[in-house]
């Protein structure tokens, strides 16, 4: 088994359909609610400061923080190493 830890990327690709059905459960599920659950409280310029990111990035991670949500299928979510762009992701030839 290889383990991998990933830096989130910016830009994500959910468009694309993914080069394999095999996937894992996310470890954190729970944890990851209450966090999300406290940032969904927080403006995009509070994210913002928070975070240390441009404003349109929080606005853009506000949206994604209210659509997330802790269950999901295979036709609402993708593996990280395929949805995440950038040139980092790129170089693993992974989609």
């Amino acid at each position: 088994m290889l383990l991998m830890v990933l830096s989130p990327a910016k830009s994500l690709d959910y468009t694309t359909p993914p080069t394999t059905s095999i996937a894992t459960q996310p470890q954190f599920t729970l944890q990851a609610k209450v966090l999300v659950d406290g940032l969904r409280k927080q403006s995009p310029q509070q994210l913002s400061a928070l975070m240390g990111i441009s404003d349109k990035l929080a606005a853009l991670n506000a949206a994604r923080f209210a659509e997330w949500q802790p269950s999901f299928t295979p036709q609402d979510s993708k593996q990280a190493v395929l949805a995440f762009n950038g040139d980092v992701y790129e170089g693993l030839d992974a989609r």
